[in-house]
């Protein structure tokens, strides 16, 4: 087990005009990366996926949340009254993973020894197990895991630190207009992008739009540089793009608080690794996955809403956009290793959303 006694801590001034950016240990410390696990991302709220993913009473579906990293062995499930469940995909009585294929099913067995789970995770029987004093208890049930939706998509935590509200509502307020039922995956249009960086390189790249003229070339030319904002939140925060010209923007209500604007795209960051991209067509969901201190896995999952205007204004090129960063991510990564480099300062007007990123975690992991 990690020893806190023994973990790196950092601050970081709350006075965006004073502070100083962490400490390249931040992504070179193994002590800081095996931190963040239970700290950062068992704490937080993880993007699980669509309702879709189980969508007829009995369908399961196993899967590793954040393999390689946290590697927590999960199932999705959708029981006998069509509520869905997140458990824990591990049987209770030696640690046999329980579920190894997507299926539709009535119980869940356990092919090591037998033992027989209801669909809500409480523990049903077990052969050969009369003779066991105090049987079954508690822990004989499967853990069920908290779940949030928002329309079809769903979010969940290993060991919640403050509630899924505090990470969504902001996000969840600002698009209530959206008609989200109208939201379909596409398979077809996502995958996974391998990054040669630290996962927190990744996600203060993002973070902020300063970089946008100097490294995106097309993205700049569909947006209004001069009006792009960023808004920070408890646990979130948004960068509003706004379109250049004639570009494709939303059609907004007058229930919005952006209404009259020309939005092209909402870049919403949900703490500690979740970027939500709304599109005039739809979303673009990216996770970033740590693999090891210096290897990331990003993945890009799309919903179209509107197929008409797919790849377009803001929302288009996205896979050329994401090679455009990863190439200055991996440049910044073999930097930050420099005997000439320890830390850098923010930019009070641009680097608002990579201040608060790093406020954030000093507050998790400090």
């Amino acid at each position: 087990m990690f020893n806190v006694l023994f973990m790196p801590r950092f601050t970081i001034d709350p006075d965006i005009a004073g502070a100083k950016t962490p400490d390249t240990g931040l992504y070179t410390d193994p002590a800081l990366f095996e931190a963040g696990k239970e700290k950062l991302f068992a704490a937080g709220w993880q993007f699980i996926g669509s309702t879709d993913l189980v969508s007829e009473p009995g369908e399961a579906l196993p899967f590793t949340l954040l393999e390689h990293y946290l590697d927590e062995p999960l199932v999705l499930v959708r029981d006998k009254a069509s509520r869905i469940r997140l458990l824990s995909n591990v049987c209770t009585h030696r640690g046999n993973i329980l579920v190894n294929e997507p299926c539709k099913l009535n119980h869940l067995r356990c092919r090591y020894h037998g033992r027989l789970f209801n669909l809500d995770g409480k523990f049903h029987s077990m052969p050969e197990f009369r003779e066991v004093k105090d049987f079954p208890g508690k822990n004989d049930d499967l853990t069920s895991l908290p779940l949030f939706q928002w329309g079809k998509w769903l979010f969940s935590s290993l060991h919640p630190r403050l509630p899924a509200e505090l990470f969504l509502k902001d996000m969840i307020d600002r698009l209530h207009w959206l008609p989200l039922d109208n939201f379909v995956f596409r398979p077809d249009l996502s995958r996974d992008f391998t990054v040669k960086a630290n996962w927190a390189l990744y996600c203060e790249n993002y973070l902020e739009g300063f970089h946008i003229p100097f490294v995106h070339a097309g993205l700049n030319s569909v947006i209004d540089f001069g009006n792009y904002t960023t808004e920070l939140f408890p646990y979130s925060n948004l960068q509003l793009g706004i379109a250049r010209d004639d570009e494709d923007c939303f059609q907004l209500p007058p229930s919005s608080p952006d209404h009259g604007k020309k939005v092209a795209a909402y870049y919403f960051f949900i703490f500690p690794n979740l970027m939500m991209n709304f599109y005039p067509w739809g979303l673009s969901v990216n996770i970033v996955k740590p693999v090891s201190i210096s290897e990331t896995r990003v993945s890009f999952l799309t919903y179209i809403a509107d197929e008409g205007k797919y790849n377009s204004g803001a929302g288009s090129g996205l896979d050329t956009v994401e090679m455009e960063d990863e190439e200055v991510v991996e440049a910044v990564q073999k930097g930050v290793r420099s005997r000439y480099y320890s830390y850098g300062r923010y930019s009070v007007t641009r680097e608002q959303g990579t201040h608060h990123f790093h406020r954030m975690m000093a507050e998790f992991i400090g």
